[in-house]
């Protein structure tokens, strides 16, 4: 067995060596760059869970400074308890259950729009590409709105998102050169807009945050910074993945047509079985043995979410399988313990409106995988291309009459 998370063949289906890696070498020591892999479920829920031996305070990769590398502060996600708890609470008071709720309605009309689009495609017999037409731009046009950019000045936004997503799947070990620059911009533009919203709050998330006490400058940019680099591709691949499940097993597409009711539930078992972010790092601060292997202080330790998604220790003898009735006890779509991801209920409303839409207006859509590309990162799963199949044209599209 050969663990290489940055060979394309792995990439590609990694599941087999994630079962290998599980069943016969759950301590994986890997040493080029070296890291310890842990891939059983119950050994990764533990680890997330214990901030005092697996710390988040040195990174998030297995590279030794990856945020260093732009010359930037450590952001929420690479702070432990208590300050992580502190900063975390703070940013909770800007970013709301209400806040994000209040979004149903745009995200439900700009989902429409961009089926809408593709149904014409179709009707002209242009290519449609679901992850390009649909699946990424939505969490984009979702961000954009909620930190307060302008709709004449978003196209400036898309290519810092897609700058600093480049940056963070290969851990900032490249970074240089125009996406350097793009990033430098965004942050730039993002300091402006805090300076504004001090002076002048608007109705966004950034002026939310600038009146919670104790939130400096800093902690709302480097939040800006972590709902770019960690909502925005996930997102995107959470709906592509779903969509490329569904049309593997059409049964259960069937299922969550008749039932969209299910559609909460299905989107955890998507992000079970193809997990948006496959990996991510801490660092040990005490030495640990699992599994007859002793990790000493200081050493990083990945936690393989893909693998451990998929442990029949936890899901029983179905856990590669879709089921979208699957009730699920414990589940690490969004990590667990002190860095639950802080954004889930706004990925899950984006990820649940899509689908809706999606499944209503084109019930028969389907994937050409082999044809797509994927993103080639050690740390998330995803697409930058997959073409649709079995989009209905414009002229057969359901109609939204009443709607």
């Amino acid at each position: 067995m050969t663990y290489d998370p940055f060979d394309p063949e792995f990439q590609r289906d990694p599941y087999p060596v994630y079962r290998a890696m599980r069943d016969h070498d759950p301590a994986h020591r890997h040493t080029d760059p070296p890291f310890w892999a842990l891939t059983r479920f119950d050994d990764v829920w533990q680890a997330v869970r214990d901030h005092e031996t697996f710390s988040s305070a040195r990174g998030l990769t297995f590279y030794p400074d990856e945020i260093g590398t732009l010359g930037l502060a450590p952001t929420i996600v690479m702070l432990d308890p208590p300050r992580h708890g502190q900063l975390r609470a703070l940013i909770s008071k800007g970013l709301t259950a209400r806040r994000v709720a209040d979004l149903e309605g745009l995200i439900r009309r700009f989902a429409r729009h961009r089926l809408d689009q593709m149904a014409r495609k179709a009707a002209d017999c242009e290519p449609v590409d679901l992850h390009r037409d649909f699946s990424s731009p939505l969490p984009t046009f979702v961000l954009a709105h909620l930190l307060g950019v302008p709709e004449a000045e978003r196209a400036r936004f898309d290519p810092w998102v897609a700058a600093l997503v480049g940056l963070q799947d290969n851990g900032f070990r490249f970074a240089e050169g125009a996406a350097v620059d793009a990033v430098a911009e965004m942050f730039g533009y993002f300091s402006d807009v805090i300076a504004a919203r001090r002076r002048e709050p608007e109705d966004d998330l950034i002026s939310a945050l600038t009146g919670v006490d104790g939130l400096s400058d800093w902690d709302i940019l480097g939040f800006c910074f972590v709902m770019v680099a960690g909502g925005n591709d996930t997102t995107g691949n959470l709906v592509s993945h779903g969509v490329q499940l569904l049309d593997g097993d059409h049964a259960q597409r069937e299922v969550l047509c008749a039932r969209p009711e299910l559609i909460p539930g299905a989107l955890i078992e998507f992000l079970r079985l193809e997990s948006s972010v496959q990996a991510l790092a801490r660092t040990t601060t005490r030495p640990v043995t699992l599994h007859g292997e002793r990790i000493p202080a200081g050493e990083k330790v990945l936690m393989v979410y893909g693998a451990a998604n998929r442990d029949e220790r936890e899901f029983g003898p179905t856990a590669d399988r879709l089921d979208v009735t699957r009730e699920i006890r414990r589940q690490l779509a969004f990590s667990s313990g002190p860095h639950f991801c802080v954004g889930s209920h706004l990925a899950r409303l984006q990820a649940r409106v899509a689908f809706e839409e999606l499944l209503a207006a084109q019930p028969e859509i389907g994937v050409d995988a082999a044809r797509g590309a994927r993103l080639p990162s050690p740390f998330t799963r995803g697409w930058r291309t997959l073409p649709a199949t079995g989009v209905r044209p414009a002229r057969t599209a359901r109609s939204r009459a009443g709607a």
